[in-house]
């Protein structure tokens, strides 16, 4: 089984041919055989979020689609087309049939700006080229808190349910198979630790809490603040203007304020000799332990795995203190990087392989 894999991202778009064999467990269906060959696509500027005020045209996407079909020339046809979804609305958790009531939806930005907002126009003009199906897996705008998740303890103010929906969910389903169950009959906690980091408990397959993304309530990231003491965060908002603020807060804090780089790679080499980045080190360790601990506690029971995933997850004596912190909760999985290819190939297999239906999405109220 054959699909084209579309990954829009902020300058350029991830293109991939995927194919997706079933499992080899009879036990766990849903664990297929993805084997990836690669492309990548640069983006116009205007496709790329540079103006997000200004829809991308037809005639756009239709360039955008010929540039797909030109890295894709000496594939064979697909028998579908799958591509990263945008901000659709609040929705559940699943693999999406493209139409163009959605894909103009997710262009116009009507439900909010992402980058991944051109991917069902891509996913369906290109899918529309070889005449099969055109396809989302689980958009950045996926919801599934719980009710009470849902609420701060302040009247009108909710929590964040923004996090990183495809590649969490990917790794948290990897997780699941390495103790031998299915993902929807099992409790994972995952940590997607990068640029921007985000720390979700599924129960059941189902995201059910959340630390959110960006400024959310997960660890601090390689720019970013992550949670913060409402006294102090009070002493600042005081003093600067809301812009200047945001932007202190989104880049001049995490690693990058507590040692002066956020280049994770170098922060690596450097860790021996530099008692500014083992110092920030061990409060991004602390952090995100605690974290774990506590989105562990968000789920009915023990889970039966935690996962870690993301660039930072590369920083091998960082993620080895984690796991030896953490490991009497539950065994631990590190998948450095991210699976966004992966878990778009195997959305688009579940549903080409009959292991679920394709959902159907209804225009936000």
């Amino acid at each position: 089984m054959l699909a084209y894999v579309v990954n829009p991202g902020s300058s350029s778009t991830r293109l991939a041919l995927a194919d997706i064999q079933p499992s080899e467990n009879p036990d766990l269906p849903g664990q297929l055989q993805v084997a990836l060959t690669r492309a990548e696509v640069r983006l116009p500027e205007r496709a790329a979020g540079q103006h997000p005020g200004q829809p991308l045209s037809e005639d756009e996407v239709a360039l955008i689609v010929q540039e797909l079909r030109h890295a894709a020339r000496e594939w064979p046809a697909p028998a579908a087309v799958v591509s990263r979804g945008g901000e659709i609305g609040e929705v559940g958790a699943g693999t999406y049939s493209v139409t163009p009531e959605l894909a103009a939806h997710a262009l116009a930005g009507l439900s909010g700006q992402h980058s991944g907002n051109v991917g069902a126009a891509l996913a369906l003009g290109l899918a529309q080229v070889y005449g099969v199906p055109a396809l989302i897996v689980d958009p950045p705008s996926v919801n599934e808190l719980l009710p009470e998740a849902r609420e701060s303890g302040f009247p009108g103010v909710q929590r964040e349910h923004h996090f990183h929906a495809l590649n969490a969910r990917a790794v948290g389903r990897r997780a699941a198979y390495e103790v031998g169950k299915p993902f929807h009959r099992a409790r994972v906690v995952v940590a997607h630790l990068g640029v921007n980091i985000s720390v979700t408990a599924f129960d059941q397959g189902r995201a059910i809490d959340t630390s959110g993304i960006g400024q959310g309530e997960g660890p601090f990231g390689a720019t970013r603040a992550g949670p913060m003491p409402l006294p102090g965060l009070l002493g600042l908002a005081y003093g600067l203007e809301r812009g200047e603020l945001e932007r202190r807060l989104s880049q001049e804090a995490g690693f990058w304020g507590l040692t002066g780089s956020s280049d994770l790679r170098e922060l690596e080499r450097q860790e021996r000799a530099d008692p500014r980045i083992r110092a920030a080190a061990e409060v991004f360790v602390h952090q995100v332990c605690k974290a774990l601990g506590a989105y562990s506690a968000a789920l009915p029971a023990r889970p039966d795995a935690l996962a870690l995933s993301g660039g930072i997850a590369r920083w091998e004596s960082l993620i080895d203190r984690i796991e030896r912190r953490v490991a009497w909760i539950a065994p631990v999985t590190v998948i450095p990087g991210d699976l966004e290819l992966e878990a778009l190939a195997e959305g688009a297999g579940r549903v080409l392989l009959g292991l679920e239906d394709a959902r159907t999405w209804e225009p936000p109220n």
